[in-house]
Parts: structure tokens; sequence; C-alpha cells
């Protein structure tokens, strides 16, 4: 009960957005992230891992000058979350399809220079992930059960496919990065940032 207590948000609520429910492959990397896995063969998160790494996220973030850290969703449930949390923090979002060389090639209309890159999904945001690593850029990463974290600096355990959960991690780390600026608080952020709206497709 204590450990509930601590957590961001209640645990049912992590596990009502399925934040815990992984893919059926596993990969080497997230063995220290997988709590138990299920008859169906699904890989559940550990909820504890996830809610400790948003909170350590939040305060790398807060390291950054809000305008030199660039977000990117390829994937389409990630998007929408994505951009809101890009918005809220004042970061750069790149969603929907990558365009090559915007963190390499100067010449395109896309360019841009961060200090930082978190990718929603390094498989699905492979071209961003390159790109970050050559230029060397540190690089925060949602992962997945059958993520490879060897380009990832920081990772956050949860499921990067599904809606609902997309939209609750993004939105509970807005609200931890200006929690720590001192930007709002829990109630605050509740009242002006609906999750719903988070979770919607478009």
């Amino acid at each position: 009960m204590s450990d509930e207590v601590a957590l961001l948000v209640p645990f049912s609520e992590y596990e009502e957005n399925a934040v815990n429910i992984g893919t059926q492959q596993k990969s080497a990397d997230m063995a220290r992230f997988i709590q138990t896995v299920r008859d169906d063969g699904l890989y559940l998160l550990d909820v504890a891992a996830t809610d400790q790494r948003i909170r350590l996220v939040a305060q790398f973030l807060c390291r950054y000058e809000q305008g030199r850290v660039m977000v990117v969703s390829a994937r389409q449930y990630g998007q929408r979350p994505a951009r809101l949390f890009a918005e809220a923090i004042g970061a750069n979002a790149a969603v929907g399809r990558f365009i090559p060389g915007s963190l390499t090639n100067p010449a395109l209309r896309s360019y841009k220079e961060p200090d930082m890159l978190f990718v929603t999904d390094p498989a699905a945001d492979q071209q961003a992930l390159i790109e970050a690593v050559n230029t060397g850029l540190p690089i925060v990463g949602l992962v997945d059960a059958n993520n490879n974290l060897r380009n990832v600096d920081v990772a956050i355990p949860a499921n990067n496919k599904g809606r609902r959960s997309l939209a609750l991690v993004y939105w509970l780390l807005a609200r931890e990065v200006l929690k720590i600026r001192g930007e709002t608080t829990d109630e605050a952020w509740a009242e002006s940032q609906d999750i719903e709206e988070w979770q919607s497709s478009f």
C-alpha cells in the first residue's frame, strides 16, 4: 500500500491505461524491466521502474534549455501526446515521418540543432535515433519489452504502442517537468490538461 501511495498516479491508473502491457517478445536489454509474463505470452513491465524513470527523466530534461529539446514520434498514437508534451514544456516536436537529414543537413528547412533527443519508440524513430547518435546527442526513449537499448542513454520502460499508455506517460512527464520548474502543481495540471484530450488520435 505504501508503494502505491509513492507512485505519481495510483498503480491502477497505470494498469487501466496499459502502461505495463509489453509485447510478446523480450529483448535481453529489457529483461531487468520485466516484472512477469502473462499466460497469453505478453511481458508485463515493472510499473515502479516506469514511475521512477519518469521522475528521473523529468529532472534530466530540466538540465536543458527548453527550446533545445527535440521530441519525435513516428507512431500514430504517439504523435498527439508527443506534440502536446513538447508544447507544454517548450520543446521542439517532429511527429509523423521524420525527414532524413533533419539533424545532420543544415541545407534542409526541417534542420534543427537540439541538445538532446526524446524518442517515442527507438525502433519506429530509428532515423532520428541514428542521426542523433551520429551527432553525439544524448537520447531519452520510451522503451517496450522488445526494444534494444544500445543507443538509448536514459530509458523509460512503458508500452510505447498504445494510445492510452503513451498519453499518460507524456502527460505525467510534462507535469513533472513543469512542477520541477515551479510552473504548475498536480491539481493545477489536472484542471488545465484533460488526459482524454491527450488520448485522442488527432
